[in-house]
């Protein structure tokens, strides 16, 4: 069996850019572990994600927008940040960019479903579901696969999408700076009796790390980060005690509150390819950039991989040029650093220093954050980035 590009994964990212491609013309395999009805029905795992106003552009461009239910879609108007049990907050406010929102919070699990609509709408692409990648063998012309269950596939490019724990970027011989933060991140959806006015919060607590996104109504998503152990005795309570346990942690900023869904644990490991593209293939989504959940910016981040290399290969194909050559793969590469790279690192200089909770770090954190504060500039600068970027 043959093929022009070969896309491993359907999460998101996946999703995405085998919708972007589409209706190119080319010869388009969607390769996934889950089965069809999994696709079609993903279950709800407790992740809210942030999107940026660029990444509702492209999401309208892939006819996956309008196809999100409108409660799983709520307004992100302002974000703050907090340290320790200090009432201060420094104030992220979307009319710092120009904007009256910094963007919305839809569930991950309405992404992948609109995701997958489109996709069907669309047609154009094979897909092979229940199906494992075994082997990778690269040569002059392209990349052979070996699945599972014994199929072979010749491609002439190969995206992985499969997770930041990617196995195919593995067969690739692409390694990955892993960055592990050593604490485990609980989720879930809860109502609460204070009206967070759709504003999101990011508390730095001692010991502790606490997010509140805004959902529609009093409801929002909870993430507590803590150590595993201290995750794990939180995941067991009734929900009447971990309700009664949220409002101590939140300092009853939020008055009552009432556990509405199922809690969801994530380990909190970060990661960055040490190549985004070898022969015939490149890496996108997690795969590529596996970000800290702190700025927001994962899901934007693959969005911004699949505009990047879509564009190039649709490019390529419209002047019969190789969507496998390795001028397009290095643009390719080039541009997804650029936009990823001082971020990420950005991101986990942050979460050291407001995770580090010694006397020393626990003034100067405090006295940062008054001073961003005052400084315009830097808030207008750190609002345009959140509105805008990809």
């Amino acid at each position: 069996m043959n093929c022009d590009i070969a896309i491993i994964g359907a999460g998101p990212s996946g999703l995405c850019i085998a919708r972007a491609l589409a209706e190119s013309g080319l010869n388009i395999v969607l390769i996934e572990r889950q089965s069809e009805a999994s696709l079609a029905n993903p279950a709800f795992d407790g992740r809210e994600i942030a999107l940026t106003h660029a990444s509702q552009v492209l999401l309208e461009q892939l006819d996956i927008w309008p196809r999100l239910p409108v409660e799983d879609v709520a307004l992100l108007r302002d974000a703050k940040v907090m340290n320790g049990p200090s009432p201060f907050a420094l104030q992220i406010q979307a009319r710092h960019a120009g904007s009256d929102h910094l963007g919305h919070l839809v569930a991950n699990r309405a992404i992948r479903q609109a995701a997958w609509q489109s996709l069907q709408a669309a047609g154009g692409v094979h897909l092979m579901c229940e199906t494992r990648l075994r082997q990778v063998h690269q040569h002059s012309g392209g990349v052979e696969l070996v699945m599972n269950n014994g199929t072979r596939l010749e491609t002439r490019l190969l995206i992985a999408a499969d997770s930041r724990f990617s196995e195919t970027r593995r067969m690739l011989g692409i390694g990955a700076q892993m960055k592990d933060f050593g604490k485990s991140m609980l989720v879930c959806r809860m109502n609460h009796e204070a009206d967070h006015q759709q504003v999101a919060w990011e508390w730095f607590g001692y010991g502790q790390t606490l997010a509140l996104l805004p959902l529609n109504g009093k409801q929002s998503s909870v993430v507590v980060t803590l150590p595993p152990r201290e995750i794990e005795q939180l995941q067991q309570l009734d929900p009447q005690a971990f309700a009664r346990e949220m409002e101590s942690r939140f300092d009853h900023r939020l008055g009552n509150m009432e556990l509405v869904s199922e809690r969801h644990v994530y380990p909190l490991i970060g990661a960055y390819a040490r190549r985004l593209t070898t022969h015939r293939a490149a890496l996108i989504g997690d795969a590529a950039v596996g970000m800290h959940p702190v700025t927001a910016h994962g899901f934007n981040f693959g969005l911004g991989s699949v505009q990047r290399l879509s564009r190039l290969l649709l490019e390529a194909h419209q002047q019969n040029r190789d969507i496998g050559s390795i001028a397009l793969l290095a643009r390719y590469e080039r541009r997804q650093r650029l936009a990823t790279w001082p971020l990420y690192q950005a991101t986990n200089l942050l979460v050291e220093c407001y995770t580090n909770d010694q006397l020393p770090m626990r003034l100067l954190r405090g006295a940062a954050l008054r001073a961003a504060q005052q400084l315009a500039p830097l808030k207008r600068g750190i609002a345009r980035h959140l509105t805008a970027g990809n």
